[in-house]
């Protein structure tokens, strides 16, 4: 069975280092500044994305409540998933979270590979009409509609899911690995 070998992986590992500087440093200093300031005065998180992006945040919010030492949560409970999409229509299931468990001064972070997904771009219109703060991480189009609807908006050059998941767990997880050691501030 053949596998690619050596230019497979060389090809991809270059790649998704050439995705990680798709962000700059100034943006990523943002990032720990709206982290910081989160916990600084005492609000919290909130993540959200599907699939993959749901598994992020899920990683990233309990990362940020443990090493951060900021409050952080995501709706991936089965329970509340299904009954919010029941009652309120899939796209706008995480948006009725946001409004549930969201208060003004909370920051949502809202991840799609796409940029795409109608019930997270819902949740991010939703979430600014609510005084949260919204950083925003997506892929794909650079034209997608959840990357302009944030106060931050990341966004990976790549039509790869596992690029554009990747690039996206390792932007989050930079940024909270700078806040537990020095505290957010670069």
């Amino acid at each position: 069975m053949e596998t690619g070998g050596h230019a497979f992986f060389d090809g991809y590992f270059d790649e998704l280092s050439r995705r990680l500087h798709d962000a700059t440093i100034e943006q990523l200093e943002a990032l720990c500044r709206i982290f910081a300031s989160t916990r600084e005065r005492g609000r919290k998180i909130l993540l959200a994305g599907n699939g993959a992006s749901a598994a992020i945040a899920s990683h990233v919010a309990v990362d940020l409540t443990k090493a951060a030492g900021i409050r952080a949560v995501t709706f991936n409970d089965v329970d509340l998933i299904t009954c919010f999409a029941n009652d309120h229509g899939y796209e706008q299931w995480i948006a009725k979270a946001i409004e549930c468990y969201g208060d003004a001064g909370d920051v949502a972070v809202l991840i799609s590979s796409s940029g795409a997904s109608a019930n997270v771009v819902n949740a991010a219109r939703h979430a600014r009409t609510r005084g949260l703060g919204v950083v925003t991480l997506s892929g794909f189009d650079p034209d997608n509609p959840l990357r302009t609807l944030g106060d931050l908006n990341l966004w990976v050059n790549s039509r790869s899911y596992n690029i554009v998941e990747t690039t996206h767990q390792s932007w989050l997880l930079a940024a909270l690995d700078n806040i537990a050691k020095n505290g957010g501030v670069a």
